[in-house]
């Protein structure tokens, strides 16, 4: 029976709903697990520092494939562990950039998977939040500094808020601590509307995130539906079930004997608006019909 070897950001309970969307992948192309494919987790819990040891730990188990998911991190920590052994990986930077594959037609090597639109989409976002905050001349901009997509957000952002004619205020957070502190600052500077920008560290904090934004009273735009579905006001993203079923596509042909290297990275371009109705009407805000339109989905 082949062997998967599946590296996490989080864990099982947080990425349950991603992996159901993997296993359903995995299911299009002929293949369950404990029935003809076995499966062997290991998982970060955040602590980006542990992927080297844990994909070594998943090269030295000979998996037949490995899936490394959540973050750039664990992808670029299998291709570090082996040269050999496929790895199907989701990210949101450039995987040519990067280093995890030679171009996205062909990329040659050991790796393949799904690039998905997180980072650029953040001038769309400011352009929605405009729309819906209509008097937000000051905007703020939570960004993570370790990652390596923060300078082409920011250069983004920055030309999108001239063009809306918007001051923006970058904000630096890797922690709980600062973000608390980010947004104690954005309050303090009257700032009328935020967009936290993507990056692997805020999607496990989004409880905390959300429940900030909702105490200091500040219009808040996501990059996954997970926030909004945690009370945030709106997001505007890739469908992560969507891109996670692919790579359980992607893992299940590479079963079937075909080369990551020959297989094209997949751009995941299905993107969704999601609103929260009862957030907005706590923030004493009403969404316009033009947007309400849009929405793939409404909470309410």
């Amino acid at each position: 029976m082949p062997v998967i070897g599946f590296l996490g950001l989080t864990s099982p309970q947080a990425f349950a709903p991603l992996l159901a969307a993997f296993q359903r992948g995995l299911k299009e192309t002929g293949y369950a697990e404990g029935q003809n494919v076995a499966v062997e987790y290991r998982w970060a819990n955040s602590q980006f520092d542990r992927f080297s040891g844990l994909a070594s730990e998943l090269v030295g188990l000979k998996v037949t494939v490995v899936v490394a998911v959540g973050t750039p991190a664990a992808a670029l920590a299998a291709k570090a562990a082996t040269a050999t052994i496929p790895i199907i990986f989701i990210t949101g930077s450039d995987p040519v950039r990067i280093g995890l594959a030679a171009s996205l037609n062909r990329p040659g090597g050991n790796a393949t998977g799904i690039y998905m639109l997180t980072s650029s989409l953040e001038p769309k976002r400011l352009e929605i939040m405009h729309e819906l905050v209509t008097g937000a001349s000051i905007v703020g901009a939570i960004v993570d500094p370790s990652s390596p997509e923060t300078d082409q957000q920011i250069k983004e952002l920055t030309a999108a808020a001239t063009r809306l004619n918007q001051q923006l205020k970058i904000l630096n957070a890797t922690n709980d601590a600062e973000i608390a502190a980010a947004f104690a600052a954005m309050a303090e500077q009257h700032v009328g509307a935020c967009i936290v920008t993507s990056s692997p560290l805020y999607l496990p904090l989004r409880q905390m995130i959300t429940a900030l934004a909702a105490r200091y009273t500040i219009p808040t735009a996501y990059y996954l539906r997970d926030f909004v579905e945690a009370g945030g006001l709106l997001s505007y993203g890739t469908s992560l079930t969507d891109a996670y079923r692919q790579v359980g596509i992607y893992t299940g042909r590479v079963l079937k004997g075909e080369k990551p290297g020959d297989l094209p990275v997949q751009e995941s371009v299905k993107v969704e608006l999601v609103i929260n109705l009862k957030t907005a009407a706590t923030l004493g805000l009403k969404f316009p019909l033009t947007l309400l339109g849009r929405a793939d989905e409404v909470i309410e």
